[in-house]
C-alpha cells in the first residue's frame, strides 16, 4: 500500500506514489475509489458445515487480506496456497463427519464475473502446525463458468456468497486443509489479469472411508498461469467453452 501526499495530508491507496492537487475534493475521491475497490473484492472468512458458519476466522486461517479484501494475482507465489504468509494465522480445527456437507461463506457477495474451485490436502498429523506444502492437494469440487457454444456466457460462482460440496463417505479419517479459491476473470484477457480470492479451513475428518484422494498437486504449482480458464477474454468474442483449470475432480 503506498502513500499519496498532499501537503500535510497523506491518503492511503493501491493506485502508486504520485502527488495530487491539494484540495479536499481530490482527497474525497481518492478515498471514495479506494472505498469502491475494497468493497468490490471479497474474502471467505467462514467455513460452512452442514450450512451453518462456524464463525469468521474461527476455523478459517485469517488471511493477509482480511483487511484490504485484494486477491492474489502470482500463480507461482508462497501466497497463492493459503494467502496467510503477513498473519502467520492458524484456526480452531473443525470435526466434520465423512459424507457431510462443507464450504466457504464470503463476507459478501461475490461481486466480479468469476470460477472456482476447492481443494483438500491430508496434514500429516496435526494441521494447525501444517503449512501444505509439496504435493499433497486434490481437488473436490468446482464451479465453472457457462456457456453455450460462444452466443454467452454466464457465472454461477459469482453474486453468490457460499460455495458448498460433500465430503465423500471414502474420505479417509484425519486432519485436512480446505482451500477455496475463487478465479475472477473479469481482467483476465492479458497475463496476470486473473485475481484469486483464497483461503484454507481447518478440518477433521471423522468416520472416513479408504478411499485414495487424487491426482495429488503442488499449491503453488499447480498453475502456470496461461491456462485457457486463467487467462481469456470473456467479452468479445464469447468464448465457445470454459474449462476451470486444476486436475481432475475427485469424488471418492
Amino acid at each position: 500500500m503506498n502513500v499519496i501526499s498532499c501537503g500535510s495530508a497523506f491518503v492511503s491507496s493501491d493506485l502508486g506514489h504520485q502527488p495530487l492537487p491539494c484540495s479536499a475534493k481530490s482527497i474525497l475521491v481518492t478515498a471514495l475509489s479506494l472505498a469502491t475497490l475494497v468493497t468490490s473484492h471479497y474474502t471467505f472468512p467462514q467455513l460452512l458445515v452442514d450450512g451453518t458458519p462456524t464463525g469468521e476466522w474461527v476455523n478459517v486461517r485469517r488471511t493477509d487480506n482480511f483487511n484490504s479484501n485484494g486477491p492474489v494475482t502470482d500463480v507461482t507465489s508462497v501466497d497463492f496456497r493459503c494467502y496467510n504468509q503477513v498473519t502467520g494465522a492458524t484456526a480452531s480445527t473443525a470435526r466434520v463427519a465423512a459424507g457431510s456437507k462443507v464450504g466457504f461463506k464470503a463476507n459478501q457477495a461475490v461481486y466480479h464475473q468469476s470460477s472456482a474451485n476447492i481443494y483438500m490436502a491430508k496434514a500429516p498429523g496435526n494441521v494447525t502446525t501444517w503449512d501444505g506444502s509439496g504435493a499433497v492437494w486434490f481437488r473436490v469440487h468446482e464451479i465453472p463458468a457457462v456457456t453455450d457454444g460462444g452466443k454467452s456466457i454466464s457465472f454461477p460462482a459469482q453474486n453468490v456468497e457460499t460455495y458448498e460440496f460433500t465430503l465423500p463417505t471414502s474420505l479417509p479419517s484425519g486432519q485436512y486443509l480446505v482451500r477455496v479459491e475463487n478465479i475472477a476473470i473479469h481482467g483476465a484477457s492479458t497475463f496476470g489479469g486473473a485475481q484469486f480470492y483464497i483461503s484454507c479451513a481447518q478440518i477433521e475428518v471423522t468416520g472416513g472411508g479408504n478411499g485414495t484422494p487424487g491426482p495429488l498437486v503442488a499449491i503453488p504449482g499447480v498453475y502456470t498461469g496461461n491456462e485457457p480458464g486463467i487467462l481469456l477474454n470473456i467479452y468479445w468474442p464469447v468464448p465457445t467453452n470454459y474449462v476451470t483449470p486444476g486436475p481432475a475432480i475427485w469424488r471418492g
